[in-house]
């Protein structure tokens, strides 16, 4: 499972949208995620699915690599839906069993929360699947620029988020290798109860602790010993450069913003 977590890799490749400023990509993403939350029926779902689904075939990723980053999410999509099927309250009753009652606003409710919770993944993961950290940085760091007024450290800020996000396989690599060699000496992650589970995993936490901080401090030396000094009189061997492409992507995901905003307040 750990290895089908997909946010924070990055695929090389030439595709229109591995080849669009990072700027535009970053805008696009939030822009996606902020209209999620103003859908309220099928239909805008349906216009989000055919956006994702050009973005998709425009970047030449294979579709596996968006439902593998889903595995992960199961447990998660199948809680929140119970929790939005079994406690949303409704008038028009579906099912009754002595005091559960389902509804078809709770059904409703429970299939949105989890096409959100999809959607947000997907999202991330074409973000993240074309577009290399330091592209990733150097976006970030310009976006959050107008921020300097306020002495606002937008360089490290950027760095902080996309180190992060970049090391996400790493440790995740790490905690299979860890896992793997802890169930080779007797450990049992998957029995017992609850509390016995938590206890199972201290062998697991405690080395991977370790190796993430290891991984810090050799990460900050590599760092100082080519003289970082942060983002102060930095100058870049790319620069970034908006071109006709960006534009045309930032038009088409406004009008998906348009129909949405237009299903959700006036059809």
């Amino acid at each position: 499972m750990l290895k089908d977590i997909t946010i924070g890799q990055y695929y090389p490749g030439k595709s229109i949208i591995h080849r669009l400023d990072p700027r535009t990509k970053l805008v696009i993403t939030f822009l996606f995620i902020f209209v999620i939350f103003f859908i309220r029926s099928y239909t805008g779902y349906l216009i989000l699915l055919v956006y994702l689904a050009a973005a998709v075939i425009a970047s030449a990723l294979a579709p596996r690599l968006l439902i593998r980053g889903i595995k992960p999410l199961r447990f998660i999509l199948i809680l929140t839906f119970i929790i939005n099927v079994f406690f949303t309250a409704g008038e028009d009753v579906i099912i009754s069993i002595w005091r559960i009652k389902v509804t078809s606003e709770g059904l409703n409710q429970a299939i949105f929360m989890a096409l959100r919770l999809v959607f947000l993944v997907m999202a991330t993961s074409v973000l993240t699947l074309t577009t290399s950290p330091i592209e990733l940085t150097d976006g970030l760091e310009y976006l959050l620029k107008p921020l300097r007024v306020f002495k606002f450290p937008a360089h490290e800020l950027a760095m902080m988020m996309t180190i992060a996000l970049r090391f996400i396989p790493t440790l995740m690599e790490e905690t299979d290798k860890i896992m793997k060699a802890q169930m080779a000496r007797g450990a049992d992650f998957d029995t017992g109860n609850l509390i016995q589970r938590a206890k199972s995993l201290i062998p697991l936490l405690v080395p991977l602790f370790i190796s993430a901080f290891r991984r810090a401090d050799e990460l900050a030396m590599a760092m100082e010993a080519r003289c970082y000094r942060g983002g102060e009189n930095r100058t870049r061997m790319k620069v970034l450069k908006v071109e006709r492409r960006d534009y045309i992507a930032i038009y088409i995901t406004i009008i998906m913003v348009f129909f949405i905003m237009l299903d959700r307040y006036f059809l």
